[in-house]
């Protein structure tokens, strides 16, 4: 606890003539006594009040002391004490400061805050340009849902048209099938009559006999042969034995006229003059 101030006594008064002043410490005369008012003067306190007074006057004269000094420190000064007084505590510098930035900054934001964005010129600018490339977007959304339609419609024609083709293909390779088997079959048969009257005739060839001499079992077969046409009257033929060059005669006419038919043996030759063909009967 810090020790009670002392003051010293401000009476400056002059003892009466004929009193002696008192000592240091002692009352003089008339102490404790009320001093009589002057005229127009308020009477000064006396006792403990008087005393109570002079403290709180000393303590406002420090305190202004020490204001006057963090003002003129604050505002570029050399942050000496002001009449002998003690320098500003740091707190209170520091509190100012703080205060002073929280006015600043509320004052700011709150103008922020009060400031509406969607007024500027910018923000009703980017929110058209938005809108545009929305409806845009939009737009070409609907283009490519339609062309995906038509792509989808394309490609559903183009599987028809290939089923098709391929049953059609299926179908003609069938019947191409079916017309090779036939051409096939009819070839067959062709050849087949072809053959039958190859060897027919052939087998004609070989059982018709002309005009000339021919030995029976070499170059023809066995067998009675008759005339092809009726015979001129200068028709002969002749039987011989074979290997006697004509002389050994089995038999020979001359027809005049007709179908004349003859009977050959093995071993013998036959000979056809202006006759025309025989054939094996």
């Amino acid at each position: 606890m810090s020790k009670p101030e002392q003051f010293e006594s401000t009476d400056t008064r002059k003892p009466v003539s004929g009193q002696t002043a008192p000592a240091a410490g002692e009352p003089g005369p008339g102490a404790g006594a009320p001093r009589p008012p002057s005229a127009g003067v308020p009477p000064l306190p006396t006792g403990p009040m008087a005393a109570t007074g002079k403290v709180a006057k000393t303590r406002k004269a420090k305190k202004s002391a020490r204001v006057g000094a963090a003002r003129a420190g604050g505002s570029g000064g050399t942050g000496k004490t002001v009449s002998g007084g003690r320098k500003p505590h740091i707190g209170m510098v520091v509190a100012a400061v703080l205060f002073c930035a929280a006015l600043v900054g509320g004052g700011f934001w709150s103008g922020k805050a009060t400031t509406d964005p969607t007024a500027s010129a910018e923000y009703v600018a980017l929110n058209q340009s938005a809108q545009t490339t929305t409806k845009q977007r939009d737009t070409y959304l609907t283009q490519r849902d339609g062309l995906q339609e038509e792509l989808d419609q394309q490609e559903t024609d183009m599987q028809d048209r290939e089923t098709a083709v391929t049953t059609a293909e299926t179908a003609l390779k069938t019947k191409e099938g079916d017309s090779d088997k036939k051409i096939a079959e009819r070839e067959a048969a062709v050849k087949k009559r072809e053959d039958a009257v190859t060897g027919a005739e052939k087998t004609k060839a070989a059982n018709t006999v002309a005009d000339g001499t021919w030995t029976v079992g070499v170059d023809i077969e066995p067998g009675t042969y008759r005339a092809n046409a009726d015979v001129g009257s200068t028709c002969y033929w002749g039987i011989y034995t074979t290997g006697s060059n004509g002389d050994d005669i089995i038999n020979n006419d001359i027809p005049g006229g007709g179908r004349p038919s003859v009977t050959l043996s093995a071993g013998q030759d036959f000979n056809s003059t202006r006759c025309g063909s025989w054939t094996k009967q």
